[in-house]
């Protein structure tokens, strides 16, 4: 019989799988769909010299934010970064490596890494600081440049519904970059917060296919708003 896939906390789905220096690519925009807990667990793992793929970087007190607080991530391969004032002032200081990524070309990043792709060319960039350094192609007389897919060590997803086998659904907008995050990890772990036994789910449901998943946590969300905008009462 094949070994469970469900873990009892995110500590024992981290362990034995992390270590100092990975790649390592995680779900979510901006709070929402971000796999929080597998987060704090990786903080408390103390594994440092991190290379993290994300479209954000968190805030300064949730998300990644946390582990730039402690300094375990040395390098953030994003797209959108401006709601973190303690990313900005590592950046700045030059203690943080950073490749910034258009957010389409990340999430294709990410596919391809997923799909076996390991590169591929787009107009998005061409003639700006994005396009330095990298191999040019022209196609019917346009200019593109070739980025590389992304192949992570491990991936970190937060889904809403799981089974068993590791089969997820992902709950509306928090559907954003997880199931691409967890196709393109060798290793890809989800926190859920509801598992349900396999068969359960309606298989046209499904949004990442549990051939892509190796470990599930069940997890209880704080769900935190990032930026939360109010209307005072007339």
């Amino acid at each position: 019989m094949a070994a469970s896939k469900v873990f009892p906390t995110c500590a024992d789905a981290l362990r034995g799988v992390v270590k100092d220096g990975m790649l390592i690519a995680v779900g979510g925009f901006g709070l929402c769909g971000i796999p929080e807990q597998l987060i704090l667990a990786l903080r408390e793992s103390g594994v440092r010299n991190l290379t993290v793929a994300s479209n954000n970087a968190g805030i300064d007190d949730w998300g990644l934010g946390v582990l730039l607080q402690t300094r375990q991530i040395r390098k953030m391969i994003s797209s959108y970064v401006g709601e973190n004032a303690e990313f900005e002032r590592q950046f700045m200081a030059g203690e943080l490596e950073v490749e910034f990524t258009p957010q389409g070309t990340l999430a294709e990043r990410l596919r391809a890494g997923g799909a076996g792709i390991p590169a591929f060319v787009t107009r998005t960039g061409v003639g700006t600081l994005v396009a330095e350094g990298k191999p040019h192609e022209v196609f019917d007389g346009e200019t593109f440049v070739m980025e590389r897919g992304i192949r992570a060590d491990v991936s970190l997803v937060k889904a809403w519904r799981g089974d068993t086998v590791g089969n997820l659904i992902f709950r509306k907008t928090a559907r954003n970059f997880n199931p691409m995050v967890a196709a393109c990890g060798k290793i890809c772990i989800a926190e859920v917060e509801e598992i349900v036994s396999a068969g359960t789910l309606d298989p046209d449901q499904i949004h990442t296919p549990a051939i892509y998943v190796d470990r599930l946590v069940r997890t209880v969300s704080e769900k935190r708003i990032e930026q939360r905008t109010v209307r005072s009462a007339r």
